[in-house]
C-alpha cells in the first residue's frame, strides 16, 4: 500500500511506524509543514497504561519514550494560603519536541520518508496514494476541504488559557488557585524534562480583562503571572511564546467533533478527528490510540472502505467516556467559584471527581459527603456506578449550550 500521512505529529508518525512493522513493503511518506525540530507547546502527559500499549505495539519506540520521560506521583493543590496533597497513580511527562524526535527517528529507521517544510496547502492536489491520512491537527486543511461531508462542529470554551513553560521542576501534578480582586485564576503544572515543566494558566474572560492580561504584552503578562503564582513557582521564571506583535498567546479551547471520519481514501486521525479538553491530559494518548486502531483495522484487510469504517466505529466507542469526562472537567473549571468556598482538602476531593455527571447537579458539600460515604459502603458505590452513566446519557441528549 502507498500511504501519505499529512502532518508529522505523534499520531501520523506512530501510524507510519506501525504500518511499516506490519508490512515493510508499504510505501509511506509523512509530510510535515514545519521545519525539523520545530514544534509548539511544551510537555505532554501520559499514564502507565499508555506506555504498556506502546510497548505492546513497538517496544523500541516505547523504550525510547520511557527513557526520555520524567515521572511523578499524586497531586498537589495550592488554594489561597493552604497546600494540600493527594497520593495517586504515577504519571509521566515528556517534551513534545523529544517525543517527535523519537518517533521521527524510529519511523525513518524503518524506511518511512519524513519530509519537513512540506505543507499540503488549501487547493493543492492531495498526495498520490492509496490512503491519505489527515493528521494535520485541529485546523486540518484536508478536513476543511470537505467540511460538509465530515460534518465538522467546533464548540468554543468559555474560559481563556495560556500555555507556558517554567524552569521550576514539579514532582507532582500541581494546581494553584489564586483569588484576585477580579476573580479566580489558576494553573496546572507538571514536569516534562530534567529541568522544565509545563505551566498552563486559565481564568474567565472577566478575570483576564480585569487583570489587564487582555491588553498586556507577553513580558508584562509573564511578570504579573509570576507574582500571582509566586508560591508554586518558588522564585522560578515563566517562559512564553509571543505572537509576532509581542502579545501573549491567550486562547479559548475548541472542542472539535466530526459526523464521520473518512471519505474515500482520506481518513482523519488525532486532533483532526476530535479534541478533548486539556484539563484531563489525554490529547496525545488519544492520538496514539487512534494510530494503533487505524493500523489494526488495516491489518490483513484487503478493502479500504470496511477497514476505515471499522476504525471509526472502534474509536468512536472508545472515546465516549473520555469525551464525557473532558466536557465535565471543563465545566468544573468554568464553575470554579461554586467549589472554592470549601476547605482545601474538600476542594481537592471534588477536583478529583470533576468528571462526574452528577457533580454539577448536587450541592458540593452534599456531594462530598456522599462521595466519602461511597468509599465505605459497597452498596453506595454500586449505586453511583449505575446512576452516573444513566444521568450522563440523559444530559448528553440536551444541547451542550444549555449550561447550568
Amino acid at each position: 500500500m502507498k500511504v501519505a500521512c499529512v502532518g508529522g505529529g505523534p499520531a501520523g508518525l506512530y501510524f507510519s511506524i506501525l504500518m511499516k512493522r506490519q508490512d515493510p513493503s508499504h510505501d509511506i511518506t509523512v509530510y510535515e509543514r514545519n521545519p525539523a525540530g520545530s514544534t509548539y507547546g511544551w510537555g505532554v502527559t501520559y499514564w502507565g497504561g499508555m506506555l504498556d500499549k506502546l510497548a505492546g505495539n513497538d517496544p523500541e519506540s516505547a523504550a525510547a519514550i520511557s527513557g526520555n520521560s520524567v515521572r511523578w506521583s499524586g497531586g498537589t493543590a495550592h488554594i489561597r494560603e493552604r497546600t494540600t496533597t493527594h497520593q495517586g497513580d504515577q504519571g509521566f511527562g515528556i517534551s513534545r519536541r523529544t517525543l517527535l524526535t523519537v518517533l521521527t527517528e524510529r519511523a525513518e529507521s524503518l524506511g518511512v520518508r519524513v519530509e519537513f517544510d512540506h505543507p499540503v496547502v488549501a487547493g493543492a492536489e492531495l498526495p498520490d496514494a492509496d490512503l491519505v491520512v489527515a493528521g494535520d491537527g485541529v485546523n486540518s486543511e484536508l478536513r476543511e476541504r470537505h467540511a460538509d461531508h465530515f460534518g465538522t462542529d467546533v464548540a468554543v470554551g468559555h474560559n481563556t488559557y495560556i500555555w507556558l513553560g517554567t524552569t521550576k521542576l514539579f514532582d507532582s501534578f500541581t494546581f494553584a488557585f489564586v483569588e484576585t480582586a477580579h476573580g479566580w485564576i489558576w494553573c496546572y503544572a507538571y514536569g516534562f524534562s530534567a529541568d522544565h515543566s509545563t505551566f498552563i494558566v486559565e481564568c474567565s474572560p472577566a478575570t483576564r480583562t480585569g487583570l489587564g492580561l487582555d491588553r498586556a504584552s507577553e513580558a508584562d503578562s509573564l511578570a504579573l503571572l509570576e507574582r500571582l503564582f509566586a508560591e508554586p513557582l518558588d522564585g522560578h521564571r515563566l517562559i512564553g511564546r509571543a505572537h509576532d506583535d509581542g502579545s501573549a498567546q491567550w486562547l479559548n479551547f475548541r472542542t472539535l467533533t466530526n459526523r464521520t471520519w473518512h471519505r474515500g481514501n482520506l481518513v482523519l486521525l488525532g486532533d483532526a478527528a476530535h479534541t478533548t479538553h486539556y484539563s484531563i491530559g489525554a490529547g496525545t494518548t488519544l492520538a496514539l490510540e487512534d494510530a494503533i486502531a487505524l493500523a489494526g483495522a488495516l491489518r490483513g484487510q484487503p478493502e479500504l472502505g470496511p477497514a476505515l469504517a471499522r476504525y471509526e466505529r472502534e474509536r468512536r466507542s472508545a472515546l465516549l467516556s473520555v469525551q464525557s469526562a473532558a466536557r465535565y472537567s471543563a465545566r468544573w473549571y468554568e464553575n470554579l467559584p461554586r467549589y472554592l468556598h470549601l476547605a482545601p482538602p474538600k476542594v481537592f476531593a471534588l477536583l478529583g471527581q470533576r468528571h462526574s455527571p452528577l457533580l454539577p447537579y448536587i450541592p458540593p458539600r452534599l456531594y462530598y459527603r456522599i462521595d466519602r460515604a461511597t468509599e465505605r459502603l459497597e452498596a453506595l458505590r454500586r449505586l453511583k456506578r449505575w446512576l452516573g452513566p444513566r444521568i450522563a446519557r440523559t444530559l448528553h441528549a440536551r444541547p451542550w449550550t444549555a449550561r447550568t
